[in-house]
């Protein structure tokens, strides 16, 4: 019996190591193998495009590394973003999106929402336990994490929720201080639980910016990439409606067809896109057709341009810059903008802090300075001066 306790000892013990080697090395593992950089050289960078981006106001419009267990206070030689890459990219404001649930075997075609994804990558990344089972929880801890991120970062990093907010981070870069900001958005909101004073308790903990659905229908709003594809449920059009009233942005990104047409038929405020195509460069279902980019824009709204394959179909600075043009031909420059989705699981062109390529190539494709300006990010900020709250 001495042989058997021991070998149930050394089976303890050898289940001990797996575990912890899981939790302090799988997550990162992962949030690596996840969010690469594309192994393609980008061109030299000329030094008048380099100084014209110094000079830029940029924002962009989805990133996911709150997800991650990643500190972003700490700079990192794996995935596309952090403090420090944020700063050598001259991003003024960073949109963070809350990621709470994705299908296994996630594909841009048909996904249930039976199955997740996140639930395993929470438990191993030892958040609160809070977070395991509640979707709501997930994204109030990604709203906890960016808080404390700008409390560690000695005055680096502002969580911008008013309009004061961002005014001050703006008037403090022009005058030359080394500050960013973050706002913080929604990515599908199965994370209401199906309870309408959920919206409440996200608008209460920061959140400005909320997509209706992700990779699978939920009880707001149909996905592109669902079952179903349904359009808005009726605890959608009461979401619609009571986000309106809040003047919380309403990103339609990865909502059906269906649920888009029923958005921009019920809005009377701008309507964002907040990272991805249009079918006019990349033809995938994932993209906006030219009908939906015609209703964005007739709402004031913003076409965010990904970086990605998906979204471009040529994930180079110059298939961005393609896309970006054909939507500033389409319907105007003051409704285009960047919406990378660095850190959303996505292989990237170059990380935030090589973010100056995409202005070279913007300015090779014959975009004028003020033009460009637009794209970076001034038409992002219009559209939150106008709806972030007094205070």
């Amino acid at each position: 019996m001495v042989w058997f306790r021991r070998g149930l000892i050394a089976l303890g013990a050898l289940a001990l190591i797996g575990v912890i080697g899981l939790v302090s090395v799988g997550p990162g593992w992962v949030d690596a193998r996840m969010n690469p950089v594309l192994d393609h050289p980008l061109p030299a960078l000329r030094p008048d495009s380099a100084t014209l981006h110094k000079q830029l106001v940029i924002v962009d419009l989805h990133a996911d590394p709150l997800l991650w267990r990643r500190d972003l206070v700490i700079g990192h030689d794996h995935g596309h973003i952090d403090l420090a890459r944020l700063e050598r990219g001259n991003i003024a404001l960073q949109v963070f999106s809350s990621v709470t649930k994705t299908p296994r075997n996630q594909n841009y075609e048909n996904n249930g929402g039976d199955t997740d994804n996140i639930t395993p990558l929470v438990m191993a990344q030892l958040q609160p336990v809070r977070t395991w089972h509640s979707l709501l929880q997930r994204s109030l801890y990604h709203a906890e994490k960016l808080d404390r991120f700008a409390a560690r970062s000695q005055g680096r990093l502002r969580v911008i929720r008013t309009r004061a907010d961002l005014a001050a981070l703006l008037a403090d870069r022009a005058a030359g201080r080394a500050v960013t900001g973050g706002l913080l958005s929604v990515e599908g909101l199965q994370n209401l639980e199906g309870r309408l004073d959920n919206l409440d308790r996200l608008d209460q903990a920061g959140f400005r910016m909320l997509g209706l659905a992700h990779f699978f229908d939920n009880e707001v709003a149909g996905s592109v990439h669902g079952i179903a594809k349904h359009g808005l449920t009726p605890f959608g059009r009461q979401v619609v409606a009571e986000m309106e009233r809040r003047r919380l942005v309403i990103d339609i990104a990865h909502a059906s067809h269906a649920a888009i047409a029923e958005v921009l038929a019920m809005a009377t405020r701008p309507v964002v896109y907040s990272h991805g195509g249009v079918k006019g460069t990349c033809d995938n279902n994932r993209n906006l057709t030219d009908a939906e980019i015609d209703g964005v824009a007739a709402t004031g709204g913003l076409i965010a341009i990904g970086f990605w394959d998906t979204a471009v179909c040529d994930a180079t600075p110059a298939g961005i810059a393609r896309a970006i043009l054909y939507v500033r031909d389409r319907v105007g420059i003051d409704h285009v903008a960047l919406g990378s989705d660095w850190d959303g699981a996505v292989a990237a062109p170059f990380d935030a802090a090589h973010l100056a390529a995409l202005t070279q190539a913007l300015l090779d494709a014959g975009l004028s300075e003020a033009d460009l300006g637009k794209v970076m990010g001034g038409n992002a900020v219009k559209l939150f001066a106008e709806s972030l709250p007094d205070a």
